[in-house]
Order: C-alpha cells, then structure tokens, then sequence
C-alpha cells in the first residue's frame, strides 16, 4: 500500500511541474498535502492531524486525517476539533496577555523581575527584566514544580537556582520563563491568566472553541494526547507542571481549534483588527513580532515568538526573513508570514516523542508546500526541489 501511495505521490511531482493549469494544481494541492499526512500516520507519528492554510482574509484551504479515536464509529478531526495545544499556550494566551497590559501601560518590558516578584529580591537575579522572559534570555533554567503550593516553590527555586548564566547573555529556552509570565499576568491584572484571556481577547474575537480546564462534557469532542503510560488522554492537560498548576498556565494548557487559532492568525495579519474590530494596536503587533538576536545572531526572536532558531521547522524553507511562529510538544504548530500575508497551522495527535527528525521534516514540508503552492505570484513549482527527503 505504501509503495502505490509513494508511486501516486510521485506522479503527482511530475505532473504539477510539467502543467500549471488550475484544475492540476488544485489536485497538487488536495494530494500531495493529504499524502504527508497519510505518510505520518502510516509512520505511527501520528493518529492523525489537521493543517489550514490562511491568509488575512480568511481560510485557503484545509485538510484533515484520522478521526477522534481509535473507535471505527468516531467522529472524522476536522478544523473545529479541539486539541491540547501545549506550548501554542506561549504565543496565544500569555504573550498576547502580556501585550495587552503593555498597550494599557500596566507593564513595561524592561520592568525588572523584582517589581513583580519581590521573592527575587537580594538573589543577584534583579537584572532580570519581563524582555527576557519573553525571549527566554533570562538565564533561568527549568525544575520541577513542587505538589505543594506550586507558584509559590517555582518561585523559589527559580530565585535559588545555583547555576545560571546573567540574563540577555543566552538564549535557552525554557518553560520556567512562560511559567513566571503567567503568574506575572495575574500579578498586574488582577485575575488569572484564563479568565483575563477569555475577557479580553477570546470574546472580543468571537472564540468558541479556545479554553483553558475544559469542561468534563467536551472531552469526548477533545483529540486526545499520550499519557506517561501511553494511554491516550482527552481533555486533560499533557503537560506535568501545568497539570501541577491547576491546568492554567503560563508555559501550557490552552486547548483550541485550527479555525479559532486561524482567527487570531488573522487579526495578527490584519495589524490588531478583524472584521473592523480591533484588538491590539498595529505597533504593538509589530512590536510583538519584531526581531531581537541572541547567540551572535544565531538566535532570533520575537515577544514569545519564534522567529529563527533549532526549533523553527514549521517555517519550512521557502517563509520569508519576517515570519514567526511557534511549535506545541503535543504535536501542534503554527507558523506566519506578514510578508506574504500566509499562514500554516498544523494540530494533531502524536504518538511518536523519539522520531523528531521526521516530525520536523512534516512540520517543514507542509509549511513549504503551502507557501509554494499558495503565495501569490508563484506560478509553478517541482515539489521534488522544494521539500525535505526522508
């Protein structure tokens, strides 16, 4: 079965560099993405997955395999199904959390750890700013959250952290940044995290599907993630230290949909408005998605986004030098380009946590078919050249 799919797959490279009509294309762009996915579910990276590919206006195309469970009679994913999103929390709740106390002016982003935190005060860790948190330059590195009183021991044990490098002189990434952020969040707007997103960001955008501790009634509509004894679980949080915090959390917990994520992409797009409604300035978006380089420019990122570094697969080869993304450990992805106003985001149910080259490799070659089939002004194209071989 794998030898005629690859054959098919193969056929159809040749095709859609040898004819650029509008009906073959179309059939490039059905085929050739569904076979990816069919590959990694074949793999056994995956029980199955959901990309759509956007742009400012709204959805260019979607593509869904596999079904909910593993059950024959299981409802099919689809773009409304919602998934645990993992580290998407970063760069869908906390970062745009934080930019909105940033717009009201409740925050700065050289504010010091200490303005926040007291619990830092005399550690010789006062240079830390909210800048490097956001860029994970903070010289923190991650532990493991206490069941008793959680914040209250990460805070600690961040702030006695015996080895750690001066802050802005590193980048490395790690959950503890995300973790404070969204303490810090709390801190300054007087309600957690979820609640403040839902309020003033979730609503305003008409979000149906995008929550943090959904109810007990959605998990049977939620993908699941695998547990530490691989059982698949749904509706429950992946993450060990955001299930510790009571499953609201900075770095982890969000749980969303592709076409509610695409709604948010959009408005990012849009300069921080959507169908006349405005959520963010268009500074603050540029400011949220502007260029900061660490490790001798090895490193370049956003305000909570990605923007070059090990971890930027899903940008594929062929998204400009201006986009950003993020990815999610439970196997979702989301990358942007205001350049040439595209987007990809890729949610699904990951079994493999070993293989990440060939994870990367799918995250990377979804993204650079979509930009090559779907940015304007590219009329033809060979796949064979354009994506990463096995």
């Amino acid at each position: 079965m794998r030898i005629v799919r690859t054959l098919i797959f193969f056929y159809l490279i040749s095709c859609t560099s040898l004819c650029a009509s509008d009906d073959l294309m179309n059939v490039g762009r059905t085929a050739t993405i569904d076979f990816l996915m069919e590959d990694a579910i074949s793999r056994g990276l995956i029980a199955g997955g959901v990309v759509l590919i956007g742009n400012h206006a709204g959805i260019l195309y979607s593509a869904s395999r596999g079904r909910l469970t593993t059950a024959m009679d299981s409802p099919p994913l689809n773009e409304r199904t919602i998934f645990d999103i993992a580290s998407l929390t970063k760069v869908f709740a906390t970062t745009p959390a934080l930019m909105k106390l940033l717009e009201e002016g409740r925050i700065t982003l050289m504010d010091p750890l200490t303005r926040w935190f007291p619990e830092f005060e005399g550690t010789g860790r006062e240079d830390i700013t909210i800048l490097n948190l956001l860029t994970h330059t903070s010289g923190l590195d991650d532990l493991i959250l206490s069941t008793n009183e959680p914040i209250k021991s990460v805070t600690q044990r961040a702030a006695s952290q015996k080895y750690w490098k001066s802050p802005g002189t590193r980048f490395r990434y790690a959950d503890i940044n995300f973790i404070l952020l969204g303490e810090l969040v709390q801190r300054a707007a007087g309600v957690p995290l979820d609640r403040f997103c839902m309020e003033r960001l979730y609503a305003p955008l008409g979000l149906t599907s995008t929550m943090f501790l959904p109810p007990r009634e959605l998990a049977a509509t939620i993908a699941p993630t695998l547990g530490v004894r691989n059982e698949l679980i749904a509706g429950v949080v992946q993450d060990a230290n955001a299930r510790q915090l009571g499953g609201v959390a900075g770095h982890a917990g969000m749980f969303s949909s592709a076409s509610d994520l695409a709604i948010i992409v959009r408005m990012l797009l849009g300069g921080g408005i959507l169908d006349n409604k405005r959520i963010f300035s268009e500074r603050v978006v540029t400011q949220m998605t502007s260029p900061y380089f660490y490790n001798n420019g090895n490193v370049v990122r956003g305000l909570g986004w990605d923007i070059y570094s090990p971890y930027s697969a899903p940008k594929g080869t062929s998204f400009s030098e201006m986009s950003f993304g993020h990815t999610g450990y439970s196997g979702s992805s989301v990358w942007i380009d205001p350049q040439r106003d595209l987007f990809v985001i890729l949610l699904t149910t990951r079994l493999d946590y070993r293989d990440k080259r060939h994870f990367s490799r799918l995250r990377s070659n979804i993204s650079t078919l979509a930009m090559t089939i779907f940015s304007s002004g590219k009329k033809g194209y060979n796949l064979s050249d354009v994506l990463l071989t096995r």
